[in-house]
C-alpha cells in the first residue's frame, strides 16, 4: 500500500519534470497521481493520504490554485496547479 512518503516522490517527480521542461507551472490531479504511485482504483485505495500530500504541498500564497476539488475534499478529481520554482541564475561573484 502506497505511503505519504511515496505520494511525496511522486508528486515531486512530477514537478522536477515540469521543470526539467521549462514550465512555470505543473497541474496535478489526485487520480493521475494515485495511478502512478499504484494501488487505484482499488478496494484497498489511499486516496484520502493522497490528497492530503497534495494539500500539504499547496501554497496559495506562492500563487498556487485549487482548480477542481470534490465536495468531501478527497476524491480522484482534486486537482491542483503548482507554481513551480524559478532557477536562480549564478552570477560569476
Amino acid at each position: 500500500m502506497p505511503t505519504a512518503a511515496d505520494f511525496r516522490m511522486e508528486m515531486y517527480r512530477m514537478m522536477y519534470e515540469a521543470m526539467a521542461e521549462g514550465e512555470t507551472s505543473v497541474e496535478i490531479n489526485s487520480g493521475e497521481l494515485h495511478r502512478r504511485v499504484g494501488g487505484y482504483p482499488g478496494a484497498n485505495h489511499r486516496m484520502p493520504v493522497c490528497c492530503q500530500v497534495m494539500r500539504g504541498a499547496y501554497a496559495p500564497d506562492a500563487g498556487d490554485v485549487i482548480l477542481e476539488e470534490p465536495p468531501s475534499g478527497q476524491g480522484a478529481n482534486l486537482t491542483i496547479r503548482y507554481v513551480l520554482p524559478t532557477p536562480v541564475a549564478a552570477t560569476g561573484a
